[in-house]
């Protein structure tokens, strides 16, 4: 099966313009989400897909393969479809591994594509990770005070989607300490088969995808199955950057947990 990674990456962030050349621990932002793409095995090819020629020439730069996109594009799904449609070759499943997601480790993105390899008959697949009680205790405590932090999702025998929520799911009546509780965090990573991707594209907003702000739900409502695959951050911290503060705070957790992908020696950026 061929597969590829699409990394979308938008120059002009409200928050952080510039973005994708942040400078985190010498190497910029994009660069190591690109290394952490080229670390997946089972792909047959990583791209950039962008609308700025700033950030394309410095994905060249370090040897990224880049497709330009229309500055239009509202979301990162829609940069990625918009992304495949172009190449004369399409892949038959694409990863949507966005720009900033820095501390995403490349085996969450190996368990999508490994996925797709077992099953080529899969249309959606995402990962979510399974909480213990102290994780979901933080959890709760942390949507006290903004309650839209984290999406949780429910899934039936078949490890398929049965809703996603910003409200803790399923409603728990009784704690037993022995057992963790069936509760399942969702990382926002989609893989997608490239009919599926190009099915979503004609697909209005849905009412539960307008109601929570998930745009995953309108698959759902539409009858499209979403795989779901259990991983396991192994005791590193997920963060993604939104603003330079969220880049401090990147490097000090690298600094701490150490990197995730070697960086190469000779990179420019790194002297």
């Amino acid at each position: 099966m061929d597969i590829a990674i699409v990394i979308p990456a938008r120059y002009g962030s409200r928050r952080f313009p510039g973005k994708p050349m942040a400078a985190i621990r010498g190497a910029s932002l994009l660069h190591r989400v690109w290394l952490i793409a080229r670390a997946v095995t089972g792909v047959s090819r990583v791209y950039v897909a962008t609308d700025d020629e700033r950030v394309a020439g410095h994905a060249r730069e370090f040897g990224a393969s880049v497709i330009m996109t229309a500055p239009e594009c509202e979301n990162g799904t829609v940069r990625t479809h918009q992304a495949v449609r172009t190449l004369a070759d399409p892949p038959d499943a694409v990863i949507n591994f966005q720009g900033d997601a820095v501390l995403t480790p490349p085996w969450v993105l190996q368990g999508l594509v490994d996925a797709f390899h077992a099953d080529p008959a899969l249309q959606l697949v995402t990962p979510a990770v399974h909480l213990g009680w102290d994780e979901l205790e933080e959890l709760r405590k942390s949507k006290e005070t903004t309650p839209f932090s984290g999406t949780l999702v429910v899934f039936d025998r078949f490890m398929n989607a049965l809703y996603f929520s910003k409200t803790i799911i399923p409603s728990l009546r009784e704690r037993d300490p022995a057992k963790p509780p069936p509760v399942y965090r969702h990382i926002g990573l989609y893989g997608y088969s490239v009919a599926t991707l190009d099915r979503l594209a004609t697909l209005a907003p849905t009412p539960l995808e307008k109601t929570e702000g998930l745009e995953q739900l309108r698959a759902l409502e539409n009858g499209i199955p979403i795989r779901v695959v259990l991983t396991d951050y192994r005791g590193r911290t997920h963060w993604s950057v939104d603003s330079p503060e969220d880049a401090v705070m990147v490097e000090t957790l690298i600094a701490r947990d150490g990197e995730l992908v070697p960086l190469p020696q000779d990179s420019s950026e790194s002297r």
